[in-house]
Formats: C-alpha cells, sequence, structure tokens
C-alpha cells in the first residue's frame, strides 16, 4: 500500500525438524498447522504495530475487507464500532433517518409544479453522480417537499480531487532560535511583567475557549493515490461542513436536466421554478441551555455566535479562523478585510474629528466668514428670473459658518493625510492578505483552484484543444466569438453609463426649474432658503435613481458577464466587479462630481446669462459657497445609503 511508517521486506521463518531415531514416521500435519498459527501470529503484531506507529490515519482507512487478517474477537469489535450511531444523530435534523449519513444539501420543490420531469432526469443524473438521497415533506405544508442529498466518502474524494481541494497532510514543526542566557532572563522578566498587567480587552480569550486553537497543518491538493499521506482520523469529518456543500454543490451546477447543451445546473432549475430553493444546512443550533465556559460549545455555530456574532463580543478581534473552518475561505477572507478596513477607518475618523473640532473652535476667527456676517450693505443679484428677491450677503452668515467647519485651514492637511492613509490601507493590508494565506495555506490558491465553469463547458463542449500546461482537452472558445461577445458587453457598459449621465442631466435641470417654484412658496422658511430646499430634495431624487439603478445595472451585468461566457469562476468573478465598479463609480459620484467643478462656473454675468435650452437659467452657487452644497449631496446621500443597507442586512430579514 505504499505506507512508510513501517516497511517489512521480507519475513523470513526457518523451522529446524529435528529427527527423532526412535520415531520413523513423521507427522506433517501437525507441522503445518502449527506454521499457520505461529503466522497468525505474526500477522497480527505487525498490523498492531503498524497502527502504533502511524496515529495519524484513520482506522477505517487502513482496513482493506479482501485481505483482513485479524482474529474474531477484533473484528466483531470493529462491526460494533462502525454500527453504533448516536441517537441524537437522528433527532438533531442533520442526518437522514438512518442517523448515519449527514445531510450535506437541501433541495425544496413543491408537489403541484408542473416541472416534474426535469426534477425526474435532473435527480436521476444526481443518483448517477454518486449522490444519496431521502425525501421528506414539509410538517406545516404537504405540498412542499424537501430533498435531503447526501455525499459519500467515494464522492467527495472523487471530487475533492477534481477541484483540488487543499486538505492536511502534516503537521508543521516550528524550530526556536537559539537565544543567550542573558536575553532569557530578559524576557522572562518581561513575561512576569506582562502577568501584572491586565488582560488586553479586544483579545480572544482561547483558554475558555479552547476550540479555537487550531490544527496547524500544512496542506495539499487532494489525491486518492497518496491518501495515505493525508492526516485523516475520521473519514465523517475529514472533509468539514463547508468543504462538503461546496463539493455537493459543484456536482448540482453540472449536472443535465435536459438533452441540450444549455439544459444544464441547479441555477437554471431555480429560475424557472422546478426548484423553490437550495442551500446547505447549519450545524445545529446557536443557542445552548448551558454556558459555554463550564459546559463547552454544542457546534461550531455556537462557538461562532458565543465568540462573534453576540453584541457582547463587538469590541474583541474577530476569530477568523473560526470563520474560515465554518464558511470557508472565501468569506473567511472577506470578514478579514472588513475586520482590517474598519480598523484603519479609526485614524481616518480621529483626523477628521480633529479637523471639524478646530473648526468649531476656530468659527470666530475666520475673517471669510466674519466679512460675510458683517457684509449688510453689499446687495446681491436674484439667483432666478422669477419670484427671487435681491438679497443681501450677510443673510448667507449662517451657511458662511456652517462651511468653516468643513472648510478650514486644517482641510489641506486632512486632504493630504488621506492621500496618504489610502496608499498605506493598501500596502499594508497586501502585508496581512500575505499572512493569513500562509497560515491558511492559501499561497498560489487560484491558480490551483481554477476550474471551467459548467456554463462554459455545456456553451463549447464540442470545440476542445490540447491544454498547453496539464496537456489534457478542455473546451475552447474561439477568439472571433470572444471579441463578438465583448464587444456587445461593452456596448451595454456604454449605454449603461449614458444613462447615468442623462439621470444626473435631468436632476441638473430639475434644480434649474424648482429654484424659482420654493422662492415663490407659500411657507416663508423654505422660501427664504430656497436654494437649501433645491439641493435637499435633489439630492433625495437623485438617492432614488441611484438605488433604482442600481438594482436595474446589477442584473443588466448579470446578464453581460453570462454573455461573455467567461472561462472560469475567478474570470466571471473579475467580470462582474469590473462592471459593478464602472456603474457605481459613475452612477454615485457624478452629481458629486458636477457640484464640485462645474456648478457655478458656466452661469455669465448679470445682463449676460448663460441659459439651458435658451429658456432656464444656469444654477449658480450658494453666495457662502458651493462647499455646503456638496456637504448636502455626500451627507444625504450617505446617511441615507447606510441607512438602507443596515435595514436591509439587519431589519429586513
Amino acid at each position: 500500500e505504499g505506507r512508510e511508517d513501517l516497511q517489512v521486506n521480507r519475513l523470513e521463518t526457518q523451522i529446524w525438524i529435528k529427527p527423532d531415531t526412535q520415531k520413523t514416521d513423521v507427522d506433517f500435519s501437525e507441522i503445518l498447522n502449527a506454521i499457520q498459527e505461529i503466522a497468525k501470529d505474526v500477522n497480527i503484531f505487525f498490523d498492531e504495530l503498524e497502527g502504533v506507529n502511524s496515529p495519524s490515519k484513520d482506522d477505517d482507512s487502513l482496513l482493506h475487507h479482501g485481505n483482513l487478517t485479524s482474529t474474531s474477537d477484533d473484528a466483531s469489535r470493529l462491526e460494533v464500532v462502525g454500527e453504533e450511531v448516536p441517537d441524537k444523530n437522528k433527532a438533531n435534523g442533520l442526518y437522514f433517518r438512518d442517523g448515519k449519513c449527514r445531510i450535506d444539501y437541501i433541495l425544496v420543490y413543491r408537489k403541484s409544479n408542473p416541472q416534474t420531469e426535469k426534477r425526474e432526469v435532473f435527480e436521476r443524473n444526481i443518483r448517477a453522480e454518486g449522490l444519496q438521497m431521502e425525501k421528506e415533506s414539509s410538517l406545516t405544508n404537504s405540498d412542499i417537499i424537501f430533498v435531503k442529498l447526501h455525499a459519500p466518502w467515494e464522492v467527495l474524494g472523487k471530487y475533492a480531487e477534481l477541484m483540488n481541494v487543499r486538505m492536511p497532510f502534516r503537521r508543521k514543526i516550528y524550530y526556536l532560535h537559539r537565544r543567550y542566557k542573558f536575553m532569557n532572563r530578559i524576557e522572562k522578566q518581561i513575561s512576569r511583567f506582562r502577568g501584572w498587567l491586565p488582560r488586553k480587552p479586544m483579545k480572544l480569550d482561547k483558554e475558555t475557549l479552547p476550540d479555537l486553537e487550531e490544527n496547524d497543518c500544512y496542506t495539499a491538493p487532494f489525491s486518492q493515490q497518496r491518501i495515505h499521506h493525508f492526516i485523516i482520523h475520521n473519514k465523517d469529518t475529514f472533509f468539514n461542513n463547508a468543504t462538503r456543500s461546496r463539493i455537493v454543490h459543484h456536482i448540482l451546477q453540472r449536472v443535465k436536466y435536459e438533452e441540450g447543451k444549455n439544459k444544464i445546473g441547479l441555477n437554471r432549475l431555480l429560475s424557472n421554478g422546478s426548484y423553490e430553493a437550495a442551500f446547505p444546512l447549519h450545524e445545529g443550533s446557536y443557542r445552548s441551555k448551558n454556558s459555554i465556559r463550564t459546559h463547552g460549545a454544542e457546534n461550531h455555530r455556537h462557538l461562532l455566535y458565543e465568540c462573534w456574532a453576540s453584541w457582547g463580543v463587538w469590541y474583541k478581534y474577530q476569530p477568523l479562523d473560526l470563520v474560515r473552518r465554518y464558511f470557508g475561505e472565501k468569506i473567511g477572507l472577506y470578514f478579514a478585510w472588513l475586520g482590517w478596513y474598519t480598523g484603519m477607518l479609526f485614524p481616518a475618523a480621529f483626523i477628521g474629528l480633529f479637523v471639524f473640532l478646530y473648526g468649531v473652535t476656530t468659527l470666530n476667527h475666520c475673517q471669510v466668514s466674519k466679512e460675510v456676517c458683517q457684509a449688510t450693505d453689499i446687495i446681491m443679484c436674484p439667483i432666478c428670473d422669477k419670484y427671487c428677491p435681491f438679497m443681501r450677503l450677510s443673510d448667507s452668515c449662517v451657511y458662511a459658518k456652517v462651511t468653516h467647519l468643513f472648510d478650514n485651514g486644517a482641510t489641506v492637511f486632512f486632504a493630504v493625510f488621506m492621500a496618504v492613509w489610502a496608499t498605506v490601507f493598501l500596502e499594508f493590508w497586501k502585508r496581512r492578505r500575505a499572512v493569513i494565506a500562509y497560515d491558511w495555506d492559501l499561497i498560489d490558491w487560484e491558480e490551483e483552484e481554477e476550474e471551467i465553469r459548467p456554463q462554459f463547458e455545456a456553451k463549447y463542449s464540442k470545440k476542445e484543444r490540447m491544454n498547453p500546461i496539464s496537456g489534457k482537452p478542455e473546451p475552447y472558445q474561439a477568439f472571433a466569438d470572444k471579441c463578438s461577445r465583448l464587444i456587445v458587453s461593452a456596448s451595454g457598459i456604454f449605454f449603461m453609463i449614458c444613462v447615468v449621465i442623462a439621470a444626473v442631466f435631468g436632476i441638473v435641470i430639475y434644480r434649474v426649474v424648482t429654484v424659482s417654484t420654493f422662492a415663490a412658496f407659500k411657507w416663508a422658511l423654505i422660501r427664504n432658503n430656497s436654494q437649501v430646499a433645491t439641493t435637499g430634495t435633489a439630492v433625495c431624487i437623485n438617492f432614488c435613481i441611484i438605488m433604482l439603478l442600481n438594482v436595474l445595472y446589477e442584473k443588466v451585468a448579470l446578464f453581460l458577464t453570462n454573455l461573455e461566457q467567461p472561462r472560469t469562476e475567478s474570470e466571471w468573478e473579475n467580470s462582474f466587479t469590473l462592471k459593478m465598479f464602472l456603474f457605481q463609480f459613475v452612477n454615485l459620484n457624478s452629481s458629486t462630481f458636477y457640484i464640485a467643478f462645474f456648478l457655478g462656473r458656466f452661469t455669465g454675468h448679470p445682463g449676460a446669462y448663460l441659459r439651458l435650452i435658451n429658456r432656464w437659467r444656469l444654477e449658480e452657487c450658494h453666495p457662502s459657497g458651493c462647499l455646503i452644497d456638496l456637504c448636502m449631496q455626500m451627507g444625504i446621500i450617505m446617511v441615507l445609503k447606510q441607512t438602507w443597507n443596515n435595514f436591509m442586512e439587519l431589519g429586513y430579514p
């Protein structure tokens, strides 16, 4: 079997039979029986010795039923252990009815749905792939059927090798540098001094939560031929739940439900209504009657809730190893970035607060706001042709003071600091990401984990060419076909950006038209602050347009990305991300750029005002400057957008 723990080259057994001169007939049958008993004892000895010398291997993986040599007691004991199933497995809803097969994925459909033939073909192909299936009707609605899927060990091993899933195969060994006695004494004194200090409040308490300790192992792409190299204590738990669900999801995305090159995958069945939903299960309840500090965690989900998702631990560092173990590397890296970004925002927020407080303290010493407030004799021209009265410059005193809070001498320092902060944030995140990639053994992960999308395989299955790296045939997309698809996609992106610019132009027309409307309003508060009211309502309308275009463009970006037929999942994600970034950058910042760089720059002068379509006079900045309009634009959009996002993430669920 290629085992390196114990190599037995040859077993030489020499049996010397001394002839008895007094006995002429030798009973060779008794001698042969004795030899068989000796050989049996030797086999048992080496089997036990091999099991002792290789503790990292799974006991089941060492059993080969074809040539098993063991005593009857040992065989019966192994059978009993294999058949023992905890009763709680049958009651916790995570296993099949037999309590042995763990549920790796759930499909949901309605019996009244007419897409019966597609489901039957799909489920028949699922069973052909080796997945086990069990159906159960809902307790509250008999029309709803749950299809429970389980991936046995053979299927997991086969697809883990195809998907290059990295699994632990050797524990890491750390070598400590030799230190001098003087340095050791200093380190002991420092550690003793640290023991007197209070513990870091943000650090996770690993003593009371021992499950936070991860197995520190090297990983390698799984291979069934080299299975003896991997650390397999138990086949049922060797692949964690996230990996099992990922493998089953990979299978479901490549199973056909009808004849045809595009009739493939679970996503299409979800979109056409054949299935109502598809999802993996959690590991159990996130709550427990017993305290986690006294009785331990019920499961990984309970542990994550107590040390990560609970409101009481909002100030502590994230248990990224636990997040990775439960949700996988991708979501683990996302929360690692999110935590790093949140932490790096603290110095930026502190400096921004300092700049604002500096503006508050120097408000009475600002020469510009003083001159504006004291200019009671300076008369300003009306800001619109109808209903807008002449106004004194001193009427803008409040807006001039508010402008100073955000635009003062320290703002230049804040701008330089944010430019440096953005660069430092990116470079330090690269270092942090490299550390995480090394700890999680994700170096060159994308190159090894690349797999062709099932939609690409189905579309170009008839055209194949040899991969120059792997030497295997794979689907091939012609250059002309790829270019034509990219041109259509780029045209769609350009069209949607033009839609955003047209929406901004509509907002500009709204601002120009409604200034005179608010100037003739019945309420004095709005009539006296018509320009601010115009800006506020325009920003709210702009926010609604931004959110609607976001929803629309996300669907357009999905359609265009699928139209391009990217070869791999990473290419699909990169293409989709680029489209969303370009659109959201234009969608969120176009109106802000207009206010910051174009508003009030092309208005003309009294007697020769520039007009839009020879009818409407272009909008001017407030007498105190355009910064108050810019602050309202950014403030309202950011506050409303954050409020909406938090409602959708926390309130709506």
